[in-house]
């Protein structure tokens, strides 16, 4: 079994087919979009391959640090301009094959009318072992 990280971005990704920002949608096209996430989340459980998984809230500040003694640098939470990653799943599948076709399946969450979003996701393993540098 592999460990993949499913990264849901919101900016920053290629547009998605169904391109409708989540402020524009309705609260049931809301609702059906969270229902098939969750349904989605709980399948996986069934079958061993679900980890976990959580949305994450828009606003977010990245922090460096700065020197002995010195506070953490921020560049402060300006979400309108940076990537907005929304969620992540964390699955554990047999092979890269299978975390391609959940990630697949999981980008047609319905969204705005209903229809599904077709959101590129991002499909990143977890590093098991050091890479290997060869000269």
């Amino acid at each position: 079994m592999a460990k993949y990280l499913l990264l849901k971005h919101y900016r920053g990704a290629p547009a998605a087919v169904n391109d409708v920002p989540m402020d524009k949608w309705t609260p049931e096209e809301i609702s059906a979009h969270v229902q098939y996430m969750q349904d989605f989340a709980d399948r996986l459980e069934g079958t061993g391959e679900f980890v976990d998984g959580q949305a994450l809230a828009p606003e977010g500040t990245f922090v460096r640090y700065d020197g002995e003694g010195r506070p953490p640098v921020t560049d402060g939470p300006f979400a309108e301009t940076k990537d907005l990653i929304a969620g992540w799943m964390v699955i554990d599948v047999d092979n890269y094959e299978r975390a391609v076709e959940l990630a697949g399946e999981l980008s047609a969450a319905p969204g705005a009318g209903g229809k599904p979003i077709h959101e590129w996701l991002e499909v990143r393993p977890f590093l098991t072992a050091p890479p290997t540098i060869t000269e």
